[in-house]
Order: structure tokens, then C-alpha cells, then sequence
């Protein structure tokens, strides 16, 4: 599949080939650099599928931003590079319909393209809804969100913005004003707050009036920030990001406390917290389930013989085969080393012990290549009880005296304890 490319403009060749040579290395994307407006427009005219471009403001044949008009002229999305930013010069080129502009002061700056681009290639997956019962300001907005690529939606109140999230609950981003028709911004705070957190989705309040009361107030009761009319471009699109950034920052960490992360599947904390839970619904429900105790044979043979990296890749490798194998709503996690819990939930003991026979032939048919070139084949062995017992606990001890037994039996074996 072909890169996505990213057209630079700016006649400082050394700081070109710095921003070119950072952006193939960090970021996944072709870019095609010019010098001068001329090339410029060859480089478009051979092919304009640009991403977007970095532009710089002022070129030997184009001192006057002639390049940013012409470029957007493509309808190819812009970033400008300025070394002067002085107030009339700002106006100037928030004028034009560019995403932002980036002033070419120091290192810092120049890194924070990098930043401004990684958050517009995410944001062409983002669904953000605006919540205003002004047309113009509506529009105003979304125009806003268009230029930072957002899917945008757009709701005149609060009424019609819960039906569009209830269509939509993939929206990570609520820009709401506070007087509006039928439901107004706190009531649509509170509504959506029911179902989803302040880590889930963002919510930022906008409003005019008695600032201080009303941005206390929609604080309080869920809003992540507040923001005044009239604000200006800048403003919002660097909160909107702040906003966005911080429910990333925190799936990262939430993903990084439930999973394990070599094998990217549940740690053995997740596992016991939500097992627990499954197991005690299973029980008011009467539903049958079996748990599995999955141990890699010979694995610290494997470490000890070939190195740990061999040793990780049989995790990583048995990790990816049980994603292929569980197609149904299973719960797989990494409890050790080398060791596996399976719980098959909603299913007969027949049924679970086919299916553990047919997991452990599908993990048989891995090969692993060492770096001397040989073929490492992967077995396992299995213990596995079933959902009769008293509590999680008595159903892993039950498990693993199945294990010991598949163990001392031979391997490549399933026991059922």
C-alpha cells in the first residue's frame, strides 16, 4: 500500500532537508520537497494527492504568500511556515483557510509540525459533534473542524444531540453552547455524563454570558473545559486537541494497566477483576463455562537454549494464533510466563473439550524460524475444569492440578481436573 505524501515548500534548504529527513523517519509518509513557487507547482501539477502541505510564507519568486494561495487553490490542506509573527502578519494568514501556522524560531517549534501533523492523520477518525442553536455559529465551527479534518456533526440543540449520539456512540468530542431551545448545554452535560465518563468523551462548553457561574457549573457537573465567546481560531483548535490528547493519553495507560505487553492480551489483574464478575453473573444466569489453564511446553528449555527473543516470539506467536481461533466472546489473558487462561463462556463440557482438542492442534501447526535457520515447533499443554465450583479461585487450583497432570502425562495433552 502506497504512503500517503507530504509536500514541503521552503527555500532554507537546510531546514527543509531537517523537517523531511524527521518526517520520514518518524512519521509514516512520503514527502516531496520544493524550493521555490515554481517547483512547486510542477511537483502539484505531476500530482496533487497530497495530505498536506508545509508552506513557507516567503519564497524568492513568491515573497508575498503567493505559494499558501496557490497551493489551497488545489484544495490540498496547509500548514505555513513564517520566520516573522507579528501581529499583522498573523491576521494575515488566518485569513486564508490554513490549518495553522508554524513560526520557525527554534527547534521547539519546528517539532511541533511533527506534533500538529500526527494529531491531523488521527483526526480523520474522529467524530466530533457541535451543539449550538446558531446557524452561523454552527457553521462557523464546523468549518473550523473540517479544516482540522474531524468528522463533524452538527445538532441546533440538546435534544437532537443525544439522538445523534445515540446513532453515533463513536463521537469522542461534545462542543456545546449553553442557552439553547428544548435541552440546553448543562442539561445535555448531564444526559450524556449518565452513559458515558469524563475518559470516554470530551465535552467542551461554550457560552457568552455570566462566564465565571456558568463555566464553575458546567465544570462540576462533567465538562472536561470551558471556553469563552468569541474565541478565536487558535483558542479552540488548541483545546479541541488538548481535549483529545487527554482521552488518548489516558486509553494509553488504561490499555497499558489491562494488558499484557508482549502478547497484547488481559494481564493476569484484568483477568481476575473480570472474572470475578463473569463468574458471579454466571451463576445467577445458570450458564455452563469451562476455564483453561494453556501452559507452552518445554518453554525455559526454549529460553535457555535459544535465547529469550525465541522465547518471546512463541508468545507473541501463540498470542496471535488464539486471536485467529476465538472468534466468540471468550476471555483469553496472559497469567505468567508462559501460561494462559481460556475461559469459554456459554458452553457445554463436550462442546469446550472439542474445542480445547481442535485450540491445541491449530497451536501445533506454528513454526518459528531461529536465527541459525531452523524450524521451532510449538506444543501445549492444557488444563481445564469446569463452571460447578464454588468461586474463581477453587476453579484455577482445580485447573492447574489438570495441567500438572497433562504435564506428567506426557505433554501435548489436554486433562480434565
Amino acid at each position: 500500500m502506497a504512503k500517503e505524501k507530504i509536500l514541503i515548500v521552503e527555500d532554507n534548504k537546510a531546514l527543509s532537508k531537517l523537517i523531511v529527513k524527521k518526517m520520514e523517519s518518524s512519521l509514516a509518509f512520503d514527502v516531496d520537497a520544493a524550493y521555490t513557487y515554481a517547483e512547486a507547482e510542477a511537483l502539484i501539477e505531476k500530482s496533487n494527492d497530497y495530505f498536506l502541505a508545509l508552506l513557507d510564507l516567503n519564497l524568492p519568486d513568491a515573497p508575498n504568500g503567493e505559494v499558501v494561495d496557490m497551493v489551497l487553490s488545489h484544495k490540498i490542506p496547509s500548514i505555513v511556515l513564517t520566520g516573522s509573527i507579528d501581529k499583522e502578519v498573523r491576521e494575515a494568514i488566518l485569513k486564508k483557510e490554513v490549518i495553522d501556522y508554524v513560526y520557525k524560531g527554534n527547534i521547539d517549534d519546528v517539532n511541533y509540525i511533527f506534533t500538529l501533523i500526527e494529531r491531523l492523520h488521527k483526526n480523520r477518525d474522529i467524530k466530533v459533534m457541535v451543539v449550538d442553536d446558531s446557524m452561523a455559529t454552527r457553521s462557523q465551527i464546523k468549518s473550523l473542524l473540517h479544516h482540522q479534518m474531524f468528522k463533524v456533526i452538527v445538532a441546533a440543540h440538546g435534544e437532537e444531540a443525544l439522538v445523534f449520539l445515540e446513532d453515533n456512540p463513536d463521537i469522542k468530542l461534545i462542543l456545546t453552547d449553553f442557552q439553547m431551545p428544548v435541552i440546553n448545554g448543562v442539561e445535555l452535560t448531564k444526559e450524556v455524563r449518565k452513559k458515558y465518563s469524563k475518559n470516554e468523551i470530551s465535552i467542551i462548553a461554550m457560552t457568552g454570558t455570566n462566564t465565571e457561574l456558568i463555566s464553575a457549573k458546567f465544570l462540576k457537573i462533567g465538562a472536561n473545559d470551558f471556553i469563552n465567546k468569541p474565541f478565536t481560531r487558535e483558542e479552540i483548535a488548541c483545546r479541541i486537541n488538548n481535549s483529545l490528547d487527554s482521552l488518548e493519553y489516558i486509553a494509553k495507560i488504561q490499555d497499558m494497566a489491562q494488558n499484557d505487553f508482549l502478547s497484547g492480551l488481559a494481564n493476569r489483574r484484568y483477568f481476575f477483576d473480570a472474572m470475578h464478575e463473569y463468574f458471579n453473573e454466571a451463576k445467577k444466569r445458570n450458564e455452563p463455562f469451562a476455564l483453561g489453564l494453556i501452559d507452552v511446553d518445554n518453554f525455559k528449555h526454549i529460553n535457555d537454549t535459544l535465547g529469550h527473543r525465541v522465547g518471546d516470539t512463541v508468545i507473541v506467536e501463540l498470542a496471535k494464533k488464539f486471536k485467529e481461533y476465538l472468534v466468540h466472546d471468550h476471555f483469553l489473558a496472559r497469567i505468567g510466563g508462559d501460561e494462559f487462561c481460556l475461559v469459554l463462556k456459554n458452553m457445554e463440557q463436550k462442546k469446550a473439550l472439542e474445542f480445547f482438542l481442535k485450540l491445541k492442534s491449530v497451536i501445533s501447526t506454528i513454526q518459528i524460524k531461529t536465527k541459525e535457520g531452523d524450524t521451532l515447533g510449538v506444543s501445549v499443554s492444557i488444563g481445564v475444569t469446569f463452571g460447578d465450583l464454588e468461586s474463581v479461585e477453587e476453579m484455577i487450583n482445580q485447573a492447574d492440578r489438570g495441567l500438572y497432570l497433562a504435564k506428567k502425562n506426557g505433554k501435548n495433552r489436554i486433562e480434565v481436573a
